[in-house]
């Protein structure tokens, strides 16, 4: 039962990766410091948004409309939180 306790947190570590990974080339995108028109970014960038917007779209309903897509950190905060659910329940898995 480690094992997929370990298996559950690496798969956590992966998402918050992911997660960050699409917010700094959003930042990269809208600063025009990567061009989307560029096939590997846009590649990246569309592979990266499929993989996510599943997970935003619901919480973008909830929230209310603001300037700032805050779906990312809510996301993130919603991983952490799933982490420390999983350490102070490690014992569950042993």
């Amino acid at each position: 039962m480690t094992s997929l306790y370990q298996i559950l947190m690496l798969i956590l570590d992966i998402a918050v990766f992911i997660i960050l990974a699409h917010v700094i080339m959003s930042w990269l995108i809208n600063f025009q410091v990567l061009n989307i028109r560029q096939p590997l970014v846009s590649q990246i960038w569309n592979g990266l948004s499929r993989l996510l917007e599943p997970l935003y779209a619901p919480i973008r309903r909830i929230l209310p409309p603001m300037g700032l897509d805050l779906a990312p950190l809510v996301l993130l905060i919603a991983v952490y939180a799933l982490q420390i659910i999983l350490r102070n329940n490690v014992a569950a898995f042993l």
